[in-house]
């Protein structure tokens, strides 16, 4: 794993929140605004970030779609 230090020892379900906030606010999208872009809900995106959500490959692809990225990309360094 490229990823060094405590990140590694992180839930999935935290590197992954984690992952997408970056990736939303590096696309310039707020949450209401990215939730609109995927077809999901603002709060349901916001316990993805806080990594609360378990989230079905669906809805996983969906974020991808949102941020118009390959799954690849979206996984890339977890």
């Amino acid at each position: 794993m490229a990823t060094i230090g405590f990140f590694c020892f992180m839930e999935i379900k935290v590197r992954f929140g984690l992952r997408l906030k970056e990736l939303r606010k590096k696309a310039g999208l707020s949450q209401e605004k990215f939730a609109l872009e995927c077809g999901l809900d603002r709060t349901y995106i916001a316990g993805i970030e806080s990594g609360k959500r378990n989230i079905s490959l669906e809805s996983i692809e969906k974020i991808a779609n949102g941020l118009k990225i390959s799954l690849n990309e979206l996984f890339n360094n977890l």
